[in-house]
């Protein structure tokens, strides 16, 4: 099991054992609730256009293959990542 908590869940933890977070009142309401949410914000996604070398795609292609996704998919795995600080970027 891995242990280490992004800073979300260090943060929810952190409220927990201050005592600050309440106890639902109606839990499956809150449950079917958040389901709708997350349903809607998994979901959404935006379509862009953006210009790549064709040596990257290639590339991309290749270590796609190698994972077993689409190389659509590890752009947006590698996207998300970054977004989420789980990657650092070098320049």
């Amino acid at each position: 099991m891995n242990n280490k908590l992004d800073k979300e869940e260090f943060d929810i933890l952190d409220r927990y054992e201050k005592g600050l977070l309440i106890q639902s009142k109606s839990l499956k309401e809150d449950i079917k609730e958040a389901k709708e949410i997350a349903k809607h914000t998994i979901s959404k996604s935006k379509h862009i256009s953006i210009r790549l070398s064709e040596k990257d795609i290639t590339k991309l292609k290749i270590k796609a293959i190698e994972t077993g996704i689409s190389y659509q998919t590890l752009i947006g795995a590698l996207i998300h990542q970054y977004t989420e600080d789980k990657i650092k970027l070098r320049i």
